[in-house]
């Protein structure tokens, strides 16, 4: 797609499905903002919470963990992928890692202007540094980082109104047949995996969205 064809488009969307613990959400969350801005689609961030996506499918722990063979796969494909796109990444000593706090600031901030730099320094902490993501330490650290008011922005993030969002848009996301992340929509047309977003932002342009 030329870039240059892209801006003078009318404005398109792509909601971006994603959790904080997924090791294939962090690809896509640093590569998403240059790949959507080449292509003049617009980014709705959509944190949402895999682990009840997973126990309603009988799952009580990721299948990478679960399937043993599959794990070992998966993490020399994120080895590879990595190379691939340049992006940094050591293998969390914890995996998938809580980052309760995490998504629910991520959820507070899905249509402020610092959402994708949060995101990609929360993934950061998890996938290249090691850090416990769910801990206040990590996740206020991460908006100092950013120049926010990171006390301000905890608290309202841990609010009843703002846990209550959180549940919510894990439920939508299980009706809207989501069972992995990350996953993107195109209107009603879903996309699964890192090496789909290419392909879904690109769908924009053979269909309305």
């Amino acid at each position: 797609m030329n870039p240059t064809t892209a801006s003078t488009a009318p404005a398109r969307d792509i909601e971006f499905w994603f959790d904080f613990g997924s090791n294939y959400s962090y690809l896509s969350v640093m590569r998403i903002e240059a790949e959507a801005a080449a292509r003049g689609v617009r980014i709705h961030w959509r944190p949402f919470l895999l682990g009840p996506i997973f126990r309603a499918l009988g799952f009580d722990n990721s299948p990478f963990v679960l399937q043993k063979e599959k794990g070992a796969y998966v993490w020399k494909d994120m080895e590879r992928q990595c190379r691939k796109y340049g992006i940094a990444l050591t293998r969390p000593s914890v995996f998938p890692r809580a980052a309760l706090l995490a998504m629910r600031v991520a959820l507070l901030g899905a249509e402020r202007e610092w959402i994708a730099a949060y995101c990609r320094e929360i993934m950061q902490q998890n996938f290249v540094h090691d850090r416990d993501i769910g801990s206040v330490e990590v996740v206020s650290e991460a908006l100092v980082k950013l120049g926010l008011p990171a006390q301000q922005i905890i608290a309202e993030a841990q609010s009843d109104a703002n846990k209550l969002r959180l549940r919510e848009q894990t439920e939508a996301a299980a009706a809207k047949g989501i069972f992995g992340a990350p996953t993107f929509f195109i209107g009603d047309e879903m996309f699964w995996g890192n090496d789909r977003l290419e392909d879904a932002l690109d769908f924009c342009y053979s269909s309305p969205c």
